[in-house]
């Protein structure tokens, strides 16, 4: 197996009150560089009305996301709702903000891109099948693409501003997760079992890797290295400058699929399974350091901050564990399943429910 890549330096996005795409960074590493309150208060909690698969981001001062009903939704911070757009086809792909639009892929096979502050619709794009996953942003000087993929086995790229195709790039099977950007590269993997990596300027793969088994999820990008899961839950880590495996494990009790994205950096790599367990694994050499076990399945991704993991779980559990040992710190019941990932900015938090909720946490003082 021969592995070419381009390298060049990864930059961090997102601002201090920002979240602006699917896992907080391009990289998709779910990391966040602010610590959480110990003891978390529920804020507000507001009520779409419909059931949700999606995960939110945020964008000044104002969080978006899907539903099964089709709508895209905009919240304000204090729990206003601000805005509802109707695509008619669920929505269960986290959306992504960059600089005035909101980009949103549904079931109906159509990414969207929406005014994020009026909620008027600018460009529809339109593929061959549905589109699940979040979509990304690439920037090259100045340029700069909108990447995507779809059950119509291609990845896609348009232009932000226009919706016009710039490339695409056929699978061969589903594209499901969202593509993570690293530097000049596209990475991302389908259920054709293979990552792929690809120029943004151009869409030329540049080198695959055949797992040879569903990839379900998508990889995050962390110092040079790719994390991702198959859906024989096995775990791996792929050194993008050394060109090579760095290692493959077992994540999972019994075999089960990995669904959620891993959260990687600082010294670890959190995943959680459909085995009920999340599980944290030394980022250099892959060994098992903790398994923490809920009462339902994980197939939410969690976002691990400077000293701790946060996360939910289909028993309808937010949990906030200590990073080091994967004590349990604090935990609340939602009243509904959680397969969110949430949003970590400065002094707080968001998560929704299942059932349509969009929580708010943080400190009352």
């Amino acid at each position: 197996m021969i592995l070419i890549f381009i390298i060049t330096a990864s930059i961090t996005h997102g601002q201090i009150n920002d979240w602006p795409v699917f896992r907080g960074k391009r990289s998709l590493s779910g990391i966040s560089d602010y610590e959480i309150v110990q003891k978390p208060a529920l804020l507000w909690s507001v009520s779409t009305g419909a059931r949700t698969k999606s995960s939110p981001v945020l964008s000044d001062g104002t969080l978006f996301f899907g539903n099964d009903k089709g709508t895209i939704i905009a919240v304000s911070t204090n729990g206003k709702i601000k805005w509802r757009f109707e695509t008619g086809s669920p929505t269960e792909a986290p959306p992504l903000i960059y600089e005035k639009l909101l980009f949103s892929g549904s079931s109906d096979g159509n990414m969207r891109a929406i005014d994020k502050s009026t909620g008027k619709l600018i460009w529809t794009y339109k593929t061959d099948n549905k589109i699940a996953g979040s979509a990304n942003i690439w920037e090259s000087g100045s340029k700069s693409g909108l990447v995507f993929g779809s059950y119509d086995y291609f990845l896609h790229c348009t232009d932000p501003a226009t919706g016009k195709l710039l490339w695409k790039l056929e699978t061969q099977n589903y594209v499901n997760g969202a593509p993570s950007i690293f530097g000049s590269s596209v990475v991302f993997g389908g259920c054709d079992g293979i990552i792929r990596i690809a120029d943004c300027v151009s869409g030329r793969e540049t080198d695959t890797i055949n797992i040879g088994v569903y990839i379900a999820s998508s990889p995050a990008i962390s110092a040079g290295m790719a994390y991702f899961g198959d859906y024989d839950g096995e775990l791996y880590c792929v050194d993008l400058k050394q060109r090579k495996v760095e290692w493959q494990v077992t994540a999972t009790e019994n075999a089960g699929p990995v669904i959620a994205i891993p959260a990687a950096g600082n010294n670890f790599v959190i995943i959680g399974n459909d085995d009920k367990y999340m599980y944290c694994f030394n980022i250099n050499t892959g060994k098992q350091i903790w398994k923490f076990r809920t009462n339902g399945q994980i197939i939410g991704s969690a976002v691990m901050t400077p000293t701790r993991v946060l996360f939910g779980s289909t028993d309808g559990n937010i949990y906030l564990l200590n990073l080091s040992d994967g004590k349990k710190i604090w935990n609340f019941n939602a009243g509904a399943s959680i397969g969110s990932s949430p949003v970590v900015i400065k002094d707080r938090f968001y998560f929704l429910t299942e059932d349509g909720r969009l929580l708010a946490f943080g400190s009352k003082k």
